[in-house]
């Protein structure tokens, strides 16, 4: 059984008049083998209707060509960057893409941690396995839209603000104020760290004394700091890095409820 189709149904900033915006999905695949590419762009058009992939030889020229990805089907071998390098310069791009990995030596698969890959593929393909991983992908597209369309009603100098919680980076204490870091810009509100943090829920952890994280986020962590996708730098308290750890590892597991490797 195929997945089903989808669409991206998508709202204006709440607060302003709601219009529904219908896209499709955006897909790369990138392998330096022809007869793969063709492959994988045969399955998902007949998974997904009405897609046409865009095919990719190197991981040079996928960066190359800007275009913000849904779902990346990404070789590891290849010349130039390779898949793992290519995978950290969008992330480093702040590409949510969900990325696959596609290796003939499963030893590699350890290296698509560092990351945040959604899965792998092992060559050769086989259709089934292509299917699931694809149409768990697609399910997993549906609940990042739905967990941004969670909203957070928060209040600045002039008004009150209503942010979409999928939006959100990490928030950061300023004194007597509350700065929150979204995709496109950092809001001062007034509220306090604690509040802040039961209103955003689990998804999020109190890291230090001055920043809440959007685990979504998260690219590297080491003892002292967090590193977010969009290069974001944040500290993390000594006494809570493994509390942390848990909490991240938790976090991911409900993530790939599901989508194990």
């Amino acid at each position: 059984m195929g997945c089903r189709p989808w669409e991206w149904l998508s709202a204006a900033s709440a607060g302003k008049t709601r219009q529904n915006q219908v896209r499709k999905l955006e897909i790369a695949i990138c392998d330096d083998e022809t007869a793969i590419q063709e492959q994988i762009k045969a399955w998902v058009v007949q998974e997904q209707q009405g897609i046409s992939p865009k095919l990719y030889g190197s991981g040079d020229s996928l960066l190359a060509d800007g275009t913000k990805f849904d779902i990346i089907f990404l070789d590891i071998q290849m010349e130039g960057a390779n898949g793992i390098e290519t995978a950290r310069m969008l992330r480093e791009r702040d590409e949510e893409a969900i990325l696959i990995f596609i290796t003939g030596i499963r030893e590699y698969v350890f290296d698509a941690f560092e990351v945040a890959a959604f899965h792998y593929l092992l060559k050769p393909i086989e259709e089934q396995k292509f299917r699931q991983v694809f149409c768990r992908a697609v399910r997993e597209l549906e609940k990042r839209g739905n967990q941004r369309r969670e909203l957070l009603v928060v209040k600045t100098k002039r008004q009150n603000i209503i942010l979409e919680k999928g939006n959100i980076y990490y928030v950061e204490s300023r004194g007597k104020k509350v700065a929150v870091h979204t995709a496109g810009e950092t809001i001062e509100v007034y509220s306090s760290m604690h509040g802040l943090a039961g209103q955003l829920g689990t998804g999020f952890y109190r890291c230090h004394r001055s920043y809440l994280v959007n685990m979504a986020y998260v690219a590297e962590y080491s003892h002292e700091s967090i590193i977010l996708s969009n290069g974001a730098y944040v500290y993390l308290a000594k006494e809570k890095y493994g509390e942390f750890v848990k909490a991240y590892m938790r976090y991911l597991r409900g993530q790939a409820a599901g989508n194990s490797i």
